[in-house]
């Protein structure tokens, strides 16, 4: 399905035209500190530029720390999170806000802005969050640079229930004019149905360590077949035993390409 994303260039390195895209996030330190094995982002980074990967999602100081590293590696697009909400354990009592914003974006060279939608917040909190990312939406426009927003329900189980209303607000954030969508994998059939709804792309979280590789690798190549357009995938490598977790992006990195169909 081609439209207005197919000329874009910003849009066309963060998604491929060959295979899903793999991103590999570093950002957590924004929202939750020291996190087990990032406790140097840039460390994690170096050792996974040399792997089958399509680039990965920072935070401002990271892409600072690594101007001179990514230079050597032009390929790798960068996704920069612009915004943040603490503590996200409180989320009725929590705050978001921008940390930076899309003018730093393009000064910094990134590829793609990404944003939070949290919806398990107060109503105040959600019609800041409805600002926010509209405005940012007007400014990124100016710019051509895409703008990933995240539905979520922060420190929420994942039940049936909240993965259904993680669709729900997954349709806000179109509504207010994302051009991708990130969403934890809500299994292949919400994912189908949320790829056949929506007429942007849709990538998939990893989310937190859990299960074995094989595990892993199946959520992800039922996402891609689904028709996500990327995966976004950190604890669930990095938080792995080094070698164990070299051979898991390489197994990933091949679902990217067997399993891919571009749909926009």
């Amino acid at each position: 399905m081609a439209n207005r994303y197919s000329t874009n260039y910003r849009m066309n390195r963060v998604l491929r035209e060959d295979r899903a895209a793999l991103v590999v996030p570093i950002d957590h330190g924004l929202v939750w500190g020291r996190v087990k094995a990032l406790e140097a982002p840039v460390t994690v980074m170096k050792r996974f530029i040399p792997e089958d990967i399509t680039g990965f999602m920072v935070s401002t100081g990271i892409v600072k720390q690594s101007e001179v590293v990514l230079a050597k590696a032009p390929a790798l697009a960068r996704v920069l999170a612009i915004d943040a909400f603490w503590p996200t354990s409180a989320p009725d009592t929590g705050t978001g806000t921008l940390v930076a914003s899309v003018e730093d974006a393009v000064r910094l060279g990134v590829d793609c802005v990404k944003m939070l939608l949290p919806w398990n917040v107060s109503d105040s909190e959600k019609v800041l969050y409805c600002k926010r990312i509209g405005i940012v939406v007007s400014e990124a426009s100016k710019w051509h640079i895409p703008v990933m927003v995240e539905p979520v329900f922060l420190a929420a189980p994942r039940t049936p229930e909240i993965i259904e209303a993680e669709l729900e607000v997954a349709r806000v954030a179109y509504d207010l004019g994302a051009d991708i969508i990130k969403i934890t994998f809500p299994g292949p059939d919400a994912t189908a149905k949320l790829c056949a709804e929506l007429d942007i792309p849709i990538v998939v979280a990893g989310g937190p360590l859990s299960g074995d590789s094989q595990s892993t690798l199946n959520d992800i190549r039922d996402a891609v077949e689904a028709g996500a357009q990327g995966v976004v995938v950190g604890r669930k490598i990095w938080q792995r035993p080094e070698a164990e977790a070299s051979q898991l992006i390489k197994d990933i990195a091949a679902i990217t390409r067997k399993h891919f169909t571009r749909r926009w």
